[in-house]
């Protein structure tokens, strides 16, 4: 694995990590990562009940996770953008 695919990875497991302890369903959250030219996307699925819970009051907890997905892809010299969708 590259050095650019372990940092990614990285920052996907710590969200993964994260975003279990937050949902009541953690069996129901998938994190996938895809690379947009410099940009590489996470995109974080979790249930529609635990959909509230994960944005957290006025989006606060949503823009924590941004921020430390964001804040570990720049220590690897990646652009990180973090997107929260229900899954089914």
């Amino acid at each position: 694995m590259s050095a650019d695919a372990a940092a990614g990875t990285g920052v996907r497991a710590v969200v993964e990590v994260l975003a279990k302890a937050l949902a009541d369903s953690p069996g129901e959250v998938r994190v996938t990562e895809t690379q947009h030219e410099k940009v590489t996307l996470i995109e974080l699925f979790v249930s529609p009940r635990d959909f509230a819970k994960v944005l957290g009051r006025s989006g606060r907890t949503a823009a924590a996770l941004r921020t430390l997905a964001a804040s570990a892809g720049e220590r690897d010299g990646k652009q990180v953008t973090l997107e929260i969708r229900e899954g089914r």
